[in-house]
């Protein structure tokens, strides 16, 4: 069993009339709230178990106790690579591998990072439910967030709708790209097609990725990017809709002169932590692939 405890003091300048007031109001979803009342001591008020209606007066001490006894089901705990950059009891941020799907799917039953993770905790001893919050494809690399339980999860999936957990990728793209700009074009699913995307002013949803060129150098221009939307291949088919299509990718630019994937890499993460408040910014090491035979000699 792991378990992570949550502590509330309630003083007199809160407005808390109740328990579920409580728990609302620091982002407790009805998922996360229905757990705890099927929890032993799941919530408690001054040390005795409480149900989520009680009230509170000022003095009052809440204490939730989150436990997750199983791990998620029909993922098979797998010795793969697995680069954590940071850990604690809320959260991991990991530095996903290229060819590494995130999510296990047809075909791929023992070689994503679900996998991976499975078998980190299961030689920890620790039960793990598999929570990815940002996702990337299969060939892309770089940073993304893993929570570690249910009100985590909760809360950083809340911060993600609002665009509260900044990204900013590294790309490499075509020909001279502008120094800066906006696309703002919509997207949507290729016709006949279950993965492919496009520019559809008809039918697209509204998408909007701000680019700048950090180095141009063989041909190609190292670009960084940063999303307001979050559509599926968004920055693949808006660089193609501009002209500068990345390399390597199959299936917007199939030309594998220089790489062997599309030439994408989740390079930052900025976010406030979603427990302690704590501001956190991470980075991944640009990836050798990506380097053209040589560091970029530029600063990111």
């Amino acid at each position: 069993m792991w378990q992570r405890t949550f502590q509330y003091n309630i003083t007199e300048s809160d407005a808390y009339n109740n328990i579920h007031e409580l728990l609302k109001a620091h982002g407790y979803s009805s998922t996360v709230i229905r757990h705890l009342k099927e929890t032993e001591n799941g919530i408690q008020k001054n040390g005795v178990w409480a149900r989520v209606y009680e009230p509170l007066t000022s003095g009052d001490k809440v204490t939730i106790l989150l436990t997750e006894e199983a791990s998620s089901e029909n993922i098979v705990p797998t010795p793969l690579p697995l680069n954590i950059i940071y850990e604690d009891d809320d959260l991991l941020v990991i530095n996903k591998a290229s060819g590494m799907p995130i999510h296990p799917s047809m075909g791929n039953y023992d070689n994503t990072l679900a996998n991976a993770c499975a078998y980190y905790f299961q030689q920890k001893d620790e039960p793990f439910t598999y929570r990815c919050i940002n996702r990337l494809d299969r060939d892309t690399t770089g940073l993304l967030i893993l929570a570690r339980h249910a009100y985590s999860a909760s809360l950083l999936s809340a911060m993600v709708a609002k665009r509260a957990i900044h990204r900013e990728y590294l790309a490499l793209a075509a020909g001279l790209v502008p120094d800066s700009g906006v696309i703002e074009a919509p997207i949507a699913r290729v016709d006949g097609s279950t993965i492919e995307r496009e520019v559809n002013f008809e039918t697209g949803e509204f998408a909007r990725t701000h680019y700048r060129r950090l180095e141009y150098k063989n041909g190609y221009s190292l670009v960084s990017l940063k999303l307001d939307t979050g559509r599926t291949h968004q920055i693949r088919v808006h660089m193609k809709y501009i002209g500068h299509p990345l390399p390597g990718d199959f299936l917007y630019n199939p030309d594998y002169s220089v790489i062997r994937r599309q030439a994408l890499h989740s390079y930052r993460l900025t976010f406030t932590h979603p427990i302690t408040g704590k501001e956190l910014q991470f980075t991944a090491p640009f990836p050798d692939d990506m380097k053209l035979n040589a560091k970029p000699d530029i600063q990111i």
